[in-house]
């Protein structure tokens, strides 16, 4: 990538998003590609600033900056990062369709039923509610992961013969069901993810989101 490379993460979250949040695609993916980069560190009180707002619109993380042009998402910041490396993209056109393919299979159909599920779980207020469309929710879950697993079979990879984006962003979807347990019915799909998440490119980025959650857990804790 042609100039500085930084990416926004935030200083600290609740422990529960920890080594989950989503700027640890973009680092991963760097980390993947050889491609340097810096952290830009908000504070997680100022998530909605107006000066985070302009450069994300929605008040999130990430955004990737390449010298003096910045995206957001970090779906489309993982794929303009793999467009420039030859580490994430296989050079067939036909294996390059098809990352893309599995990139939004990813994020469009398996993503939103997980965060659908984890919200039921963890986050709804109406608990009552919550529970009595908790098993649909799963079961639409697992419908979808045993597609995946159909597709995928014993392959360790989604396409071509070595890792691609594409296994970096599903990997990093199905964390969330494997932390959950819900993999447990799929044990081809744990297998993968424990592959890819063991690779040292995302141990190196993981290990970076979570250095300043660590030192300032102390500040967040004496604010509370």
């Amino acid at each position: 990538m042609q100039g500085p490379v930084t990416v926004t993460a935030y200083d600290w979250v609740p422990e529960l998003a920890q080594g989950f949040v989503r700027d640890l695609r973009l680092r991963w993916a760097l980390e993947e590609a050889g491609f340097a980069y810096e952290a830009r560190l908000i504070p997680h009180s100022k998530r909605e600033s107006a000066e985070n707002l302009a450069r994300q619109p929605f008040g999130q993380v990430p955004v990737l900056g390449v010298a003096d042009r910045s995206m957001f998402e970090s779906g489309a910041c993982v794929w303009r990062i793999a467009e420039a490396s030859d580490d994430l993209l296989p050079s067939a056109p036909a294996e390059r369709d098809a990352c893309f393919s599995w990139v939004f299979a990813a994020l469009d159909t398996l993503s939103p039923a997980i965060d659908r599920l984890a919200f039921l779980r963890h986050f709804a207020d109406d608990r009552e509610a919550a529970e009595r469309i908790e098993a649909q929710a799963a079961g639409l879950l697992r419908a979808k992961l045993a597609h995946l697993a159909a597709a995928l079979g014993e392959r360790p990879v989604l396409v071509g013969d070595r890792f691609t984006v594409a296994d970096l962003l599903m990997a990093f979807v199905l964390r969330n069901v494997e932390a959950n347990g819900d993999l447990a019915p799929f044990p081809a799909l744990g297998a993968y993810v424990r592959r890819h998440t063991s690779r040292p490119a995302f141990a190196r980025a993981l290990e970076a989101q979570m250095a300043p959650f660590r030192e300032n857990a102390a500040r967040y804790a004496a604010a509370d």
